[in-house]
C-alpha cells in the first residue's frame, strides 16, 4: 500500500492504481495477459517503471515495502514410507546412511510398547550405537524441552529417532536443533513476538520420525510446538530445517491408542485440513520476503496444499468416527494415520489460523481440567480438544472471507449445499461441525465444559495476540490491534458453548 497521500492530480492517482494493479496480481503480471477478456493496451513495464519513478520523485509517494504481498509459494515436506510393518527398517534407514550415534527420543509410555522393541531391535541388528531418551512430556513445556536437549548434547549424535507422538516429535527436533546450535538461546528461534524468530541457517542432523498417534502430522512438518510457561501459552519454532529427513508411518503402531487419544488426536487433524483450506491466499500474504531464506513455512492456502487439505478433511470425517467407536476397525485406524500425514503436508505449508490461535491460551491457561483417557497425573487439555473447541466460532465467523470454500467443507461432512446461500456458508459449517462433534461421544461442548468461565475471556484474548505467525492467516481477522481484540473477544464468547 501507498503510506502517504500527497496526490491531487487525477492522472497520477489513475497511476496509482496501475502499480497497484502490477503489483498485487496473482502472480504478477500485465493486467493485459492476467485477464484473458481484457483487449485494451495496457502500458508497458518500462512506462510502468518510469511512471513510479516520476511518482516517487514529483508526488513524495514512495512504496510501503513492508505492505507488498507476496508473489510465490514453496512446498517442502519430509519424505513418507506408509505401510504396516516397515518399522522394522529404521536400523537399516540409519545404516545406510551412515548413521554411527543415533539418539532415540520416546516417552515412558512408548517405551514400554512394542514399536520400541522393533526400534532397539531394528538398530541392534545393523550394528548402529544409540541411546535411548525416554523423559519426553505429554504437551511439553519449555523446561521439559530444555532437559531433553541437555541429555542430547553431551552425547553429540550424528541422528536422531522419534518414537511417539507429536510431542514426542517436536521434542527431538528442538533436541536437533539446539544440539546443532549448542551457543544458542533457547528464544532465539523461538516465533516473534515471544522469541526472537531467527531463521535456521544451516542444515540439521538427520531426523527420522515414526508417529504412534494419527493427529499431529509432525513427522511431515518443520513445526515444533510447546507450553511457554512464563506466558501461559504455547507457542513452538517453525523452520522447514526442522522437518524430518523421513517419516515412517507404520499403521501397526497406532492400534494401543485408547479411544480418547483416537478421538483429540483426530480433532486435531480435522482443524489442520478446516484452517489449511480456509486460510487467505498465499497472494495475499503481506510482506514479501526479501529473501527466500525469510518466507514463512506456513505461507497461505496455496493449489498444492489445497489438495492434501481436502482430502484429509474428507478421510477424517468418514473414519475418524469409526476409528472413535470400534478399537478394532483396522481400517479406519489407518485410513486417520494417512488423514493425519495428509493434513500434515497441507497445513505444513498453507499454515494454520484461528482454531489453533486461540487453542495456545486455551491450553497454556487451563483451570483444572483433566482430560479422560491420557495416563498423565496432571491437569490436561489435549491439543485436538483446545483446537476443536473453539471451531465451530471460528468458521462461523471466517464464512464470509471465502463462501465458496465454506461450502465445499460442509459438503465435506455431508451437508446438501445445492440450495444454500453463500451469506449462510459460515452458519452451515458451523452447524455441520457441531453435529460431528456431538457425534464423537463425550467431548467438550464449549470452553464451559473444559472449566472456562467469562470472567477467563480476556485473559484468553490477551494469549492469543502473539500467536502473530497464525493469526496473520486468519481471513477477516483485523489488522488493527483494538479490533482484533474485540474480534477474538467475541470469538472466545461464542465458543463457551455450543
Amino acid at each position: 500500500m501507498v503510506s502517504a497521500v500527497r496526490i491531487a492530480p487525477n492522472r497520477a492517482m489513475r497511476a496509482m492504481n496501475l502499480l497497484r494493479t502490477v503489483q498485487y496480481t496473482h502472480p504478477p503480471s500485465c493486467p493485459c495477459h492476467g485477464n484473458p477478456s481484457h483487449h485494451h493496451h495496457q502500458p508497458s513495464l518500462s512506462l510502468i517503471s518510469q511512471t513510479k519513478s516520476n511518482l516517487q520523485r514529483n508526488y513524495a509517494t514512495p512504496i510501503d515495502l513492508s505492505r507488498q504481498k507476496e508473489y510465490a509459494f514453496e512446498m517442502a515436506a519430509s519424505s513418507i514410507r506408509f505401510g504396516p510393518g516397515v518399522t522394522k527398517e529404521v536400523g537399516m534407514d540409519f545404516k545406510n546412511m551412515g548413521s554411527k550415534r543415533v539418539c532415540v527420543v520416546t516417552d515412558k509410555t512408548v517405551r514400554g510398547l512394542d514399536v520400541m522393541r522393533q526400534v532397539e531391535e531394528g538398530l541392534g541388528r545393523e550394528g548402529v550405537e544409540f541411546v535411548v531418551y525416554d523423559g519426553c512430556r505429554v504437551e511439553p513445556k519449555d523446561s521439559s524441552i530444555k532437559e531433553a536437549i541437555a541429555f542430547a548434547k553431551p552425547y553429540q549424535p550424528d541422528a536422531f529417532l522419534a518414537v511417539g507422538g507429536g510431542s514426542v516429535i517436536d521434542t527431538a527436533k528442538l533436541m536437533n536443533l539446539y544440539t546443532c546450535y549448542p551457543d544458542a538461546d533457547f528464544l532465539d528461534f523461538v516465533n516473534a513476538p515471544l522469541g526472537k524468530g531467527l531463521p535456521i541457517t544451516k542444515a540439521l542432523k538427520p531426523l527420522i520420525a515414526v508417529p504412534t498417534t494419527a493427529g499431529t502430522g509432525s513427522e511431515t512438518t518443520g513445526t515444533a510446538i510447546f507450553d511457554l510457561v512464563s506466558k501461559r501459552v504455547k507457542t513452538g519454532i517453525a523452520h522447514r530445517n526442522l522437518k524430518p529427513t523421513l517419516g515412517i508411518c507404520d499403521p501397526m503402531n497406532t492400534r494401543t491408542m485408547p479411544s480418547a487419544v483416537h478421538a483429540s488426536s483426530g480433532l486435531d487433524v480435522l482443524c489442520h485440513s478446516l484452517e489449511s483450506w480456509t486460510a487467505i491466499p498465499y497472494f495475499e500474504r503481506i510482506p514479501r520476503p526479501s529473501n527466500p531464506i525469510l518466507r514463512p513455512a506456513y505461507q497461505g492456502s496455496n493449489p498444492i496444499s489445497d489438495i492434501f487439505s481436502l482430502q484429509a478433511l474428507r478421510s477424517t470425517v468418514k473414519y475418524l468416527p469409526r476409528a472413535v467407536k470400534d478399537p478394532e476397525d483396522h481400517e479406519a485406524q489407518s485410513q486417520m494415520l494417512l488423514a493425519a500425514t495428509l493434513a500434515g503436508v497441507g497445513f505444513g505449508n498453507a499454515g494454520v489460523h484461528l482454531c489453533h490461535g486461540m487453542s495456545y491460551p486455551i491450553s497454556g491457561q487451563n483451570p483444572g481440567y483433566q482430560h479422560a483417557g491420557y495416563a498423565v497425573d496432571a491437569p490436561i487439555i489435549p491439543h485436538g480438544v483446545s483446537v476443536a473447541v473453539s471451531a465451530p466460532a471460528v468458521f462461523r465467523f471466517t464464512g464470509s472471507s471465502n463462501p465458496e470454500r465454506h461450502l465445499q467443507a460442509a459438503e465435506a461432512f455431508g451437508v446438501d449445499i445445492s440450495n444454500v446461500k453463500l451469506e449462510s456458508s459460515g452458519e452451515v459449517l458451523a452447524e455441520a461441525l457441531e453435529k460431528f462433534l456431538a457425534g464423537l461421544g463425550d467431548q467438550p461442548k464449549g470452553l464451559k465444559d473444559l472449566g472456562f468461565k467469562r470472567e477467563h475471556i480476556d485473559d484468553l484474548v490477551e494469549g492469543t495476540i502473539p500467536q502473530a505467525r497464525v493469526l496473520m492467516l486468519a481471513p477477516g481477522l483485523s489488522e488493527e490491534l483494538n479490533e482484533e481484540r474485540e474480534q477474538l473477544r467475541a470469538l472466545f464468547e461464542d465458543a463457551m458453548e455450543h
